[in-house]
């Protein structure tokens, strides 16, 4: 399989150098050049299969023609190692936990598997690779987790200070070793310009191998389609044979991307939602057919305070820029922090269920989406463990979540980040600044 860039002015290139390279030359994302059909024997029969058994035949479809099945189902039998239940509130919702991974987010799905993938092609380059990492919390700490240790990696995570929960910023500043973070006074949004910037350019690339760890790499977003498939299975497993639809908490468009491309592989999906908090360019675009993208507004659900979604230039790819089009596979609504606590509040008076706060606008959106809909059955996904944001939960419910043991060994864990303005000759500086990584020199308590 080819993948072309969505701004059209660079060559087209294969999967390898798409994953290590990250970024196109010409400022666009990879796209594949053509998203193949599931067979309709693979949807007969999915109700049977589990999480793995789900991932390898998508993969193979997708990627079989790039990689052996023997390394897919290597690289996948070692990455999605965790369970990912789907809970049954009620007969018309479900709720897909995807926290159930190392570190508590659903992240761990793609960044398990883009490290394994990374691992495999960098192993005999010879050159170290760096990966950047832009984060408004849980992508950190997913990375930083899933490349810890590999060899010939070195990760620079970048992100918005005091805009992450204490739990999340710990889990991405605690790892040392290959594992570099630095703490950007700005916003997302900056983080993430800083990375782009660096991608394009082109005498820092003469001198470093970088790639990226965002769902700007396409070796992330394509495994977070599994989840939907396997959710459609589970329901199929209840006994759900409808189409349903899928509320995703929507940041930077990533995991909203690959539910659009499994869809495109033949997933029968009656229509996604896209919940936004108040960072709603999604939602007005769909409103009004034009995209214009706004300063980072903070919340509740940090993760998801993207003024400006990278992978909004993939769905208008998927979607051939026509809004119309778009319209019909699409739903958005967004939603203040107040209505997120009261969402929050109702999940735990009416069903006992604590959810985090990006799970709450997801549910908000489905609800919002009722009043066109409200017979068909419906997945919410949950994106992050709500003691993620123990702060948030227990000034919203009254009660503190459930502490998994993974979160309160990372609190005693010792903090290593280098604070760093939102500027791009710094940046540079510091990637070019190889030998200096000591923790005495670049990190501070």
């Amino acid at each position: 399989m080819e993948f072309y860039s969505t701004n059209h002015q660079s060559d087209s290139v294969d999967l390898r150098t798409a994953v290590l390279k990250g970024m196109p030359d010409d400022k666009g994302l990879y796209m594949p050049e053509d998203i193949p059909q599931m067979p309709p024997h693979f949807f007969a029969n999915i109700h049977k299969l589990g999480f793995r058994e789900i991932a390898t035949s998508v993969a193979l479809t997708l990627l079989g023609d790039e990689l052996s099945s023997d390394t897919l189902i290597r690289i996948i039998d070692e990455s999605l190692n965790f369970v990912i239940p789907l809970v049954r509130l009620d007969e018309k919702l479900y709720i897909l936990e995807l926290f159930h991974g190392p570190t508590l987010a659903f992240k761990d799905v793609g960044a398990r598997f883009m490290a394994r993938l990374m691992g495999f092609y960098s192993r005999d380059s010879g050159r170290t690779l760096t990966v950047l990492v832009a984060t408004s919390g849980d992508t950190g700490s997913a990375v930083a987790n899933a490349f810890y240790g590999v060899e010939g990696i070195r990760v620079v995570l970048l992100y918005p200070s005091g805009m992450v929960s204490k739990l999340q910023e710990r889990q991405l500043c605690s790892q040392g070793g290959n594992i570099r973070a630095l703490e950007v006074s700005g916003s997302f949004d900056d983080c993430q310009r800083l990375v782009k910037t660096a991608f394009s350019d082109a005498e820092l690339r003469e001198h470093l191998q970088l790639t990226s760890a965002n769902s700007i790499n396409i070796a992330r977003l394509i495994p977070q389609s599994f989840y939907y498939f396997y959710a459609y299975a589970r329901l199929r497993a209840e006994g759900v044979n409808s189409s349903p639809l899928i509320s995703v908490p929507s940041g930077n468009l990533g995991n909203l991307t690959a539910g659009l491309i499994a869809k495109r592989m033949g997933l029968p999906v009656r229509r996604f939602i896209a919940a936004c908090n108040r960072n709603d360019s999604l939602t007005r675009y769909l409103k009004n057919g034009r995209f214009e993208p706004s300063d980072t507004i903070r919340s509740i659900s940090n993760a998801m305070d993207v003024g400006n979604p990278s992978n909004f230039a993939r769905i208008l790819e998927l979607y051939g820029h026509a809004v119309d089009f778009l319209r019909q596979d699409l739903f958005s609504a967004s939603f203040d922090d107040a209505a997120t606590r009261e969402m929050m509040q109702r999940m735990d008076r009416e069903y006992g269920y604590i959810c985090d706060p990006h799970g709450a606008v997801g549910i908000c959106a489905l609800e919002a989406y009722r009043k066109y809909d409200s017979d068909t059955p419906a997945v919410c996904l949950e994106t992050a463990h709500p003691a993620k944001f123990d702060d948030t939960v227990r000034e919203t419910l009254g009660k503190a979540p459930e502490m998994p043991e993974v979160l309160t060994e990372v609190l005693h864990k010792e903090k290593r980040a280098m604070k760093m303005d939102a500027d791009y000759p710094d940046f540079r500086r510091f990637l070019l600044d190889q030998g200096s990584c000591e923790p005495g020199k670049y990190y501070n308590k």
